[in-house]
């Protein structure tokens, strides 16, 4: 048995916030100590309790790609953040698009992860958006939702037949929303930093007219429709339009969004770059209102770890993505200290919201529930040192910037994992 004693407890599926313990026995959360002589104590004043943190948007790379990261070293990332479960996309190689490769990633998630990792599985062959995976198997299989992220379903009839089989059967369906027809062969966003590097730019509105797309085909058909990492406020507005009008959408961003503008690019180059691209100021105020007023309902990473050699390649032929899973909770924390969010909001957009989207028993702290519980100092500074990361992956805008939040212990299924 664990005890976690006089942490401040945090866990808004419950209402509770207060200082108190935690018990944890055979894997599970308990309402007491069955047997207090064989018990480890973990002391936990002064800190902060809550449920392990879910990323419902990782790219964990394996099989195929392990020179950026694999299973183990993406969860022990994803330990070191606070996370106790992720979901991993689709774009492996091969391609998360039949069930023999759902199994494949099934069994090395058994051999040599460190948390709970769901697959999710692709809406097209390869990606390709010309025919459609066998939906139905593959939701046998156990992958826990749709998505061609990386790339968006150019084909509307494609998207169609994704959403009805949502509609029928409750699938979740994931929107990459880019509009590839305006954003080409676009680098960063389209504005005064691409004009000054003289890069081609990525308009905002390859993401809104996507967007704006999905939500009438999910008007018209149903199912159930997130919108992964939103960028612009364009896209926040129609997301919460959409909510005003009743229909079943979900959507997330990421720290990155809430946090940088498209100015970091000058400095970090290849480092900041990322699809959607980092957007304007006045995207990042509307990012953190959408997150205040219930219109995005999660933060996600989108963790996407890339070899060092491939980032050297400069900023117009680098691949899109950054780290992020070790830096999300510190830059969480930072919109709590500048009264964007409360804490408690916090924690639904990182642990209790992900659950319920993803339809997962986990981000809470009820007796019976699954022992995934990370304590956070949420004071502790330190410096981002990317060298030190435990994913593969170095590509982080945020290397050596002073970060306030740092996890302390993680439990995952009951057992206490090193960081």
């Amino acid at each position: 048995m664990i005890i976690i004693k006089n942490g401040t407890i945090v866990d808004p599926s419950q209402g509770i916030h207060k200082i108190g313990d935690i018990f944890v026995d055979n894997g599970r959360i308990v309402d007491k100590a069955a047997d207090e002589s064989n018990v480890e104590i973990i002391d936990a004043r002064g800190k902060y309790v809550f449920a392990g943190l879910i990323d419902m948007h990782v790219h964990l790379r394996e099989p195929g790609q392990e020179h950026k990261e694999t299973l183990l070293t993406g969860t022990s990332a994803a330990i070191t953040g606070g996370f106790t479960s992720v979901a991993c996309m689709p774009n492996t190689a091969p391609v998360n698009d039949c069930i023999e490769v759902t199994r494949l990633i099934f069994s090395r998630i058994n051999e040599t992860a460190l948390c709970n990792v769901y697959p999710i599985g692709a809406i097209t062959i390869g990606l390709k958006g010309l025919k459609l995976t066998d939906l139905k198997r593959l939701k046998s299989a156990g992958v826990k939702a749709f998505t061609d992220d990386g790339m968006p379903v150019m084909n509307r009839e494609l998207m169609v037949k994704a959403l009805e089989f949502s509609s029928n059967t409750g699938a979740l369906i994931i929107s990459h929303a880019e509009d590839k027809d305006i954003s080409g062969s676009g680098v960063i966003n389209d504005g005064e930093v691409s004009a000054k590097l003289n890069v081609t730019g990525i308009p905002a509105e390859a993401e809104v007219s996507m967007i704006k797309r999905d939500i009438e085909l999910l008007k018209d058909i149903g199912g159930r429709l997130h919108i992964a990492h939103v960028s612009t406020a364009g896209g926040v507005n129609a997301v919460r339009d959409a909510k005003n009008r009743g229909l079943n959408i979900t959507a997330e961003t990421a720290p990155h969004y809430f946090t940088l503008t498209e100015e970091e690019v000058i400095t970090k180059g290849a480092n900041a770059k990322m699809n959607p691209p980092l957007r304007t100021m006045s995207d990042v105020l509307a990012i953190k209102k959408g997150l205040a007023d219930g219109t995005i309902d999660v933060i996600a990473t989108d963790h996407a770890p890339h070899h060092s050699d491939e980032k050297a390649l400069g900023l117009v032929d680098a691949p899109f993505g950054i780290c992020g899973l070790e830096t999300a909770l510190p830059l969480g924390l930072q919109l709590v200290r500048d009264n964007v969010i409360t804490l408690d909001r916090l924690i639904e957009l990182m642990a209790v919201n992900p659950a319920r989207i993803l339809g997962i028993d986990k981000g809470t702290l009820k007796v019976g529930a699954d022992a995934d519980v990370v304590i956070v100092d949420i004071d502790k500074e330190y410096d981002v040192d990317v060298n030190k990361f435990h994913s593969k992956g170095r590509n982080s805008p945020f290397d050596g910037v002073r970060l306030r939040g740092s996890v302390y212990k993680v439990i995952c299924g009951g057992r206490v994992v090193n960081i």
